[in-house]
């Protein structure tokens, strides 16, 4: 999070975000080819665990809400897959076993990868998860590339039109201050009532994606005889003699 917040901070410092807009306003205007372009550079920014609320919230500035959501969804659903498969099949057997012993990863490949949709969709569901790290992890475990990929289609989507939608209403704002465009007050009120709408889609599928998870967790201590796993760099408690 450190990292991220630096980048972003960099990226507002030297004004790079306005050079991410102009950017997107060229991919826009290559006809055809713009999606293909932007869905390419959206995955980029997923595979090299770079900020994209830029990215984001650009698109909905440039394409509108329903183009732009499309188009974030399918490039960063796109750059997770390469990233899980990048993990399966790229990382060699010793670094794949250095991490999984690490990081409590065994309890996820051999319970949870019987629900691998159900879990990676509840984990783009939380705010601040490390979703771009956990690509990488998921490529680890025993979850199918199928439910790593549906689930991270479903649970993109409402994070994404959030984004997507913030940055609509900032190029109507910003057309607005410019005397291009004109919106009644009925207009504006739907605005708010979307971006409300929004907000509190986001809490509900936040709070139901942590309970749902904190079950698939206790199930989990459940299979491993009750007892919380040992935490990552501590040796288990020996077994007793009967």
């Amino acid at each position: 999070m450190l990292f991220v917040g630096l980048i972003l901070v960099v990226l507002v410092y030297f004004d790079i975000h306005e050079q991410l807009v102009e950017l997107l306003e060229w991919i826009d205007a290559q006809g055809a080819m713009a999606a293909v372009f932007f869905i390419l550079l959206m995955a980029a920014v997923v595979v090299l665990l770079l900020p994209g609320i830029f990215l984001t919230t650009g698109a909905g500035f440039v394409f509108g809400v329903i183009e732009g959501t499309v188009l974030v969804v399918v490039g960063t659903v796109t750059g997770a897959s390469l990233a899980f498969l990048i993990a399966r099949h790229l990382f060699g057997e010793r670094a794949s076993r250095f991490i999984v012993s690490r990081s409590n990863l065994q309890v996820v490949s051999d319970e949870m990868a019987r629900h691998d949709l159900k879990v990676v969709m509840l984990t783009r569901l939380i705010p601040f998860f490390p979703g771009k790290i956990s690509n990488y992890f998921f490529g680890l475990t025993k979850f199918t590339f199928k439910g790593f990929v549906l689930g991270s289609l479903i649970g993109f989507i409402p994070f994404s039109l959030h984004n997507v939608y913030l940055g609509s209403i900032a190029a109507d704002l910003a057309s607005l201050s410019r005397g291009e465009v004109e919106r009644s007050p009925l207009q504006w009120a739907f605005y708010g009532l979307g971006f409300v709408a929004t907000i509190v889609a986001l809490l509900y599928f936040n709070n139901l994606a942590r309970r749902a998870l904190a079950a698939y967790s206790q199930k989990s201590d459940s299979v491993q005889g009750g007892k919380p796993l040992p935490e990552a760099g501590t040796a288990a408690e020996p077994a007793k003699d009967s």
